[in-house]
């Protein structure tokens, strides 16, 4: 029995010891959380601002271009005249899958590769007519594992990566996309809705079809473009494509540390909820130790008498 305490002693030290450490990393990835969503927050002014010039400049220049065909419509209804913005025939769709390095995040990995799976299944019939291109080891891992096709992989991204870090990574996608490797672009990942909740998503981000020409804003004042309007766009849509997979990697990231801050609460719920039962399991083997004694005790001084 004495053994029996013992070893219950020992449980209960050691899973005290890992709600410790589950504790730690609980609170690492709520800090962690916290700089991600301030840094998503403060990315959307300026995905904003420079959604608001590429629409402004791609509307004006479309409307110069269809004047001079002698159109003679002033609303255009699609901005398609630059190579970025035209949906070619698609031969080759790629996929970006963002996920992490590390486990330890719950339903986080699982779920962006098994939905991207499930979605290519449905919309692919052979596996020429896709790639991937994979941020986070587990991603690249799991799709090298399979012998499928990744042309792209970068592991060990920050927990809180700079634009300059993405952007290296963001100009190889649209150099990979002007160069026909893939002929559109998916970006998969998990949304972040709140502490405790993320949203599968896949979206498109190349060629730019989404500009609205109804969005552009009218300015007051009408300004000198040096260089001109052609090269400024030429410019500007790469830096566009650019800041939208920047976001959706932010995105992504508030995501990871959401799920892993909610997985590690998780966790030290359970140790501490272990510790109240082995006690219980330790007071009563001690309980019954006291009792074996007593008995021994007293038929000991029994058979004195």
């Amino acid at each position: 029995m004495a053994e029996s305490l013992q070893e219950i002693n020992k449980r209960i030290q050691s899973t005290k010891k890992t709600s410790h450490i589950t504790k730690a990393m609980q609170m690492v990835s709520a800090a962690k959380l916290g700089k991600s969503e301030e840094a998503s927050r403060s990315f959307q002014i300026y995905a904003n601002k420079i959604r608001e010039i590429v629409t402004h400049l791609a509307q004006t220049q479309l409307t110069m271009i269809e004047e001079g065909n002698m159109i003679g419509t002033n609303s255009p209804s699609m901005i398609d005249f630059h190579d970025m913005l035209v949906e070619r025939p698609v031969n080759k769709t790629g996929y970006l899958i963002i996920s992490s390095d590390t486990g330890l995040a719950g339903s986080y990995n699982s779920s962006v590769i098994k939905q991207t799976i499930d979605m290519i299944s449905r919309d692919h019939q052979s596996p020429d007519e896709y790639v991937f291109m994979a941020i986070g080891s587990t991603a690249a891992d799991f799709f090298k594992n399979r012998g499928m096709n990744v042309v792209y992989e970068l592991e060990h991204l920050s927990d809180q990566p700079s634009f300059d870090e993405i952007r290296a990574i963001a100009k190889t996608l649209v150099e990979m996309f002007k160069n026909g490797v893939f002929d559109e672009l998916y970006v998969c990942y998990n949304h972040h809705i709140n502490t405790i909740t993320f949203e599968y998503r896949a979206d498109k981000m190349l060629p730019i079809t989404d500009l609205d020409p109804s969005e552009s804003i009218e300015y007051e004042q009408d300004y000198i473009y040096e260089p001109s309007k052609e090269e400024i766009l030429d410019i500007l849509l790469p830096q566009y494509a650019e800041s939208l997979i920047y976001g959706a990697i932010l995105d992504a990231k508030a995501a990871e540390h959401a799920a892993r801050m909610t997985a590690m609460k998780g966790a030290t719920d359970n140790a501490q909820n272990l510790v109240d039962d082995l006690s219980v399991a330790y007071n009563r083997a001690r309980q019954a130790a006291i009792t074996e004694e007593i008995t021994e005790i007293i038929g000991g001084s029994q058979g004195l008498k």
